[in-house]
């Protein structure tokens, strides 16, 4: 059989499918000498086509449907970003899709970053593990290749606490945990990118008790009118210099013309 390269923490090294095997054959057996076998991570149900216990990254070992290729980036001496493809068709048909990519961005050996794609190459899901703890801290939701939705895990439980959704691209709303307790107890409404009002679950009981205008929105909107008064207050004074101007004009003219007919 021939050897998979696999990439390590320490680089690339070469084994052959057989070695590999009848290690984890032996761990999973609890040798001797050997740490008991541990079980997998659970699997983060946000993210489709990641394995469980590769760290979140993509599903392709030990499949004859998929195929992987590693390339290096930017300022990266080693190869930092894997792809994968799923193989399908036979023959002139047959074809590669990319399904997954996971990159390592800070260049530690981890792969701290990884996606999703649809059969037409469109993003699906990504997960993100923002602070290098490994530990996964952030995951995007696509749809038809835009972000509609960005949860974030500042807590560093594994839950996400702040939800960010976006409708064509702007901010919509914001869904925020502040006890940790996993239930949204802050929602924050945004038009056009721009808060407009928050609401607070002040019981406990997962509804608003109260809904509060941002102040900084609030301000915003008081200086739109206040500059929009202005501006109407200058034109209605330039409208009533420019009558007054007329009039004068007027009443200077005729006093000429009858001053001249008097001679």
């Amino acid at each position: 059989m021939m050897a998979r390269r696999v990439f390590g923490r320490d680089g690339f090294f070469a084994a052959s499918a057989v070695t590999v095997a009848s290690a984890l054959a032996f761990v999973a057996c609890g040798g001797s000498d050997g740490p008991p076998a541990q079980s997998p991570q659970q699997k983060d149900t946000r993210l489709t086509g990641v394995s469980a216990d590769d760290q979140s990254r993509c599903d392709y070992k030990g499949r004859a449907d998929r195929e992987a290729s590693e390339v290096s980036g930017p300022g990266s001496l080693s190869q930092n970003i894997r792809r994968v493809f799923a193989l399908t068709g036979e023959g002139e048909e047959r074809k590669r899709v990319l399904i997954c990519r996971e990159v390592d961005t800070n260049l530690d050996g981890v792969k701290d970053v990884v996606r999703t794609y649809n059969e037409r190459g469109e993003a699906l899901n990504e997960t993100a593990d923002t602070d290098f703890d490994g530990k996964v801290d952030q995951w995007l939701t696509f749809s038809r290749g835009r972000i509609i939705k960005i949860e974030t895990d500042a807590t560093k439980n594994g839950k996400p606490d702040r939800t960010k959704v976006y409708m064509n691209g702007k901010l919509s709303r914001v869904q925020i945990d502040q006890n940790d307790d996993g239930k949204t107890d802050v929602w924050e409404i945004y038009d056009e990118g721009k808060l407009q009002r928050r609401g607070v679950d002040l019981d406990r009981d997962g509804r608003v008790d109260r809904w509060d205008r941002d102040e900084i929105a609030l301000r915003e909107i008081n200086e739109k009118e206040r500059r929009e008064q202005e501006a109407a207050d200058a034109r209605a004074a330039e409208e009533e210099k420019k009558k007054r101007e007329q009039t004068l004009d007027g009443g200077v003219t005729d006093g000429r013309v009858s001053a001249r007919r008097r001679e």
